[in-house]
C-alpha cells in the first residue's frame, strides 16, 4: 500500500503546465490511455457526484435572457427557451458550463494565468455566444462558430453586447459543421486558442468534433473545453479518443472564478501531441 508521502508525490507528478495556460493542470494520460479515461470518469462521478448537485446554478433556461457582469460590462444574452425541447436543436439556451468557462477566462486574465489580448480564438458550438463575447471583451480576435440554423440568435447576441467603441478585441460569426473542411479564415493562421462549452454531449458527434479540433490546432494552439457532467459513457469515449492525438489535463476548480464553480461542470485543456 502506498504511503501518504508516495501518494503526494504521485499527485504532484501529474500536475503539469499545458499550452499557453500558466497554471498547472492534472495530467490524465498516466499509463494506459483507455484505463486513464475510465479512471477519470469514475473519479469525477465519485468525487463530484454531479447527479446529486443542483442543475443550472447560474442559468435560468426558462427566461428569455441571461444577465451577467463580466469584464466591467453588463452582458445580456438572449435565449430561445421555446426551442429547448425541439429534437436536434442545441445552442438555444445557455448552460452552466458556458458561464463557468467565460468567467474562468476573465479570472485567468485578471490573475495573469492567461493573456488573450490580440490572440486569435475560434469558439466551437458558440450557441448563444457568451463565451465568445467575454473573450472579445478581454481583447481577443474571436471567430464564433456554429451550425447554419444557429446563426440568427448568435449574431443578435454579438450585436447586442459588443459595441465597436467599447471593445478591446473583435468578434465575427462563421458557420462550421464539425467534420467538414473549415473555412480558410478559421485556419489561416491557425488559432492561438480553441474554446468550447458543452460540446461533449453525444457519442455520435465525438469523432467529428475531434476531427475539427485536429484541423484547427497547431503546435501553439491551446484548447479549453468545459462541459456538463451528464453521461459518463460519452465523456469516457471522448477522452479515450482524444488522448490518441492530444495531451489532456483537467483544470482544478480551485483555479476557476471563485464565484462560478459547480460540481456538475468539468474543464479540460488539450494540446496537440
Amino acid at each position: 500500500m502506498a504511503t501518504e508521502l508516495e501518494l503526494e508525490e504521485e499527485t504532484e507528478m501529474k500536475m503539469v503546465k499545458l499550452g499557453s495556460y500558466e497554471g498547472k493542470v492534472r495530467l490524465l494520460m498516466v499509463g494506459g490511455e483507455s484505463e486513464s479515461a475510465a479512471e477519470e470518469t469514475m473519479l469525477l462521478w465519485g468525487i463530484q457526484q454531479p447527479t446529486l448537485s443542483k442543475p443550472n446554478a447560474f442559468v435560468a433556461q426558462s427566461s428569455l435572457n441571461l444577465r451577467i457582469d463580466a469584464c466591467g460590462h453588463s452582458i445580456t444574452i438572449l435565449q430561445s427557451p421555446s426551442s429547448l425541447g425541439t429534437p436536434g436543436v442545441t445552442g438555444s439556451v445557455m448552460w452552466d458550463s458556458g458561464v463557468v468557462l467565460g468567467k474562468f477566462l476573465e479570472h485567468s486574465v485578471d490573475s495573469g494565468m492567461l493573456s488573450l489580448q490580440g490572440k486569435k480564438i475560434v469558439e466551437l458550438g458558440s450557441g448563444c455566444g457568451l463565451v465568445g463575447c467575454i473573450a472579445a471583451l478581454l481583447g481577443a480576435q474571436v471567430i464564433l462558430t456554429d451550425l447554419p440554423d444557429r446563426m440568427r440568435l448568435l449574431k443578435k447576441n454579438i450585436e447586442t453586447n459588443l459595441r465597436p467603441g467599447e471593445l478591446r478585441g473583435s468578434a465575427i460569426v462563421k458557420e462550421l459543421t464539425w467534420g467538414d473542411d473549415p473555412d480558410q479564415e478559421l485556419i489561416e493562421p491557425l488559432p492561438d486558442y480553441v474554446l468550447g462549452s458543452d460540446v461533449i454531449y453525444s457519442e455520435g458527434a465525438v469523432l467529428d468534433l475531434l476531427d475539427t479540433l485536429l484541423q484547427l490546432c497547431g503546435n501553439r494552439t491551446t484548447i479549453f473545453l468545459a462541459g456538463e457532467l451528464r453521461n459518463d459513457t460519452v465523456l469516457e469515449y471522448f477522452l479515450e479518443a482524444a488522448m490518441k492525438d492530444f495531451v489532456v489535463g483537467r483544470v482544478d476548480q480551485t483555479q476557476w472564478h471563485p464565484d462560478y464553480c459547480s460540481p456538475r461542470v468539468v474543464m479540460y485543456i488539450l494540446v496537440k501531441k
